[in-house]
């Protein structure tokens, strides 16, 4: 695959990177961010381009709109941010491929950085039909000479700022899309053992393909967050008024077997954290996994559980954790996914490689009061990462390496 450094001499040219700056905004204003690590991921590949007398332009989606300008999920907040962490304004265009956006494309200058409106305000991005998709794409490159991408978050994704774009311009990897390839290359080629592997987050039905995946390779999986109580169902416990996808007991009951036919150890929680309802200031206590009441919904996993997790991680050489072990937002509810958390940084002070795999992963320890120089590796993409160890072709990057 190539990188930044194979598309030669930028100076002056127009160089589009798509980036990833899908970040979480406040509910109450929706304009604050709230977490703007994956803006700050993307500074080393846009630093790099602008010293070397690129014209950047950068492209980005946030959020789901539906293929037409929604004033929510404009980027305007998002290019404001990037300039406060570059030192430096940005421009901003109040359209994706229009007038606006050709104007400031046209008056930046060598080393200067652009952001284009929300790429999704565009029905041709996200279009199954490949020729809308295509003409989409024939416009986004008639603004540049070179593309880089840098999204590993929608590298999943066959979009056409994605795809398409990269088969009609000198294309790159940037830095950030090929850290998280070779972390990840890591995970799946002889990770170092013993290799364990967290999973939470709120549906097993999310991550049915990386679980039947990692049966190959990993030595221990380790259950928690809302997906746990269909695990718990499948083995007949009741699991009171939590979240339960009763359409999956069978498969999950069919993972736990193949697990011991494969000697992959799988760790349930011993014990939750169950409240009367999905507040803060409801009553909750702890309960054994055999004695949760009907009435009760499980929000965390409890304190016993959290020790058994942490032995069962302490001794690990590779970990990679995706998804929080309970309602983390709230702090009744924070204590297990911290404990995770905590002994992801021990691993790595020790030497072993931990990853973070995104989404509300990446989002819990820092909100939890983590230095992201604690893990190994925390990733940009939660969804794109799971696909990657589930083993499936990521458009993204394999039309990088066409």
């Amino acid at each position: 695959m190539t990188t930044l450094d194979d598309l030669g001499d930028v100076r002056g040219k127009r160089v589009l990177v798509r980036s990833d700056l899908n970040v979480p905004l406040d509910k109450e204003t929706g304009t604050t961010i709230t977490d703007d690590g994956r803006i700050r991921a993307s500074l080393p590949t846009i630093t790099a381009l602008t010293a070397a007398g690129a014209r950047v332009i950068v492209v980005a989606h946030l959020g789901r709109p539906k293929g037409a300008p929604d004033p929510k999920f404009t980027l305007a907040p998002v290019a404001a941010r990037l300039g406060e962490l570059l030192g430096t304004p940005v421009a901003f265009a109040t359209d994706t491929v229009g007038p606006s956006a050709r104007q400031v494309v046209a008056d930046l200058a060598d080393g200067q950085v652009a952001v284009l409106e929300n790429i999704r305000f565009n029905a041709g991005e996200t279009s199954k039909d490949d020729a809308e998709r295509g003409a989409f794409a024939d416009e986004l490159a008639a603004l540049a000479d070179a593309y880089v991408s840098d999204g590993f978050g929608v590298v999943h994704r066959k979009q056409a700022s994605v795809y398409d774009v990269a088969q009609r311009l000198p294309h790159a990897m940037g830095g950030l899309v090929a850290a998280e390839v070779q972390v990840l290359r890591r995970l799946t080629v002889d990770p170092e053992r013993p290799y364990v592997v967290v999973l939470g987050g709120s549906k097993v039905s999310d991550k049915l393909g990386v679980i039947a995946n990692l049966m190959n390779t990993a030595d221990r999986l380790i259950i928690g967050g809302g997906m746990l109580f269909t695990f718990l169902k499948a083995q007949g416990h009741e699991v009171g008024t939590s979240l339960l996808e009763a359409d999956q007991l069978d498969i999950v009951r069919g993972y736990l077997a193949t697990a011991a036919e494969k000697g992959v150890e799988v760790v349930l929680p011993v014990d939750v954290v169950a409240a009367t309802a999905f507040a803060a200031d409801a009553e909750h206590d702890v309960y054994g996994v055999g004695d949760i009441p009907a009435d009760r919904m499980g929000l965390d996993i409890g304190p016993e559980s959290a020790a058994l997790f942490t032995s069962k991680i302490a001794d690990a050489r590779t970990v990679f954790w995706n998804g929080p072990m309970g309602v983390f937002e709230m702090e009744p509810y924070a204590a297990g996914t911290r404990a995770v958390a905590q002994v992801l940084t021990e691993v790595t002070a020790g030497g072993g490689l931990t990853v973070v795999g995104g989404g509300d992963s990446a989002a819990a320890v820092r909100k939890l009061g983590f230095a992201d120089s604690a893990f190994g590796h925390i990733s940009t993409g939660g969804g794109a990462s799971l696909e990657y160890l589930e083993g499936k072709t990521l458009p993204g990057i394999s039309i990088l390496e066409g």
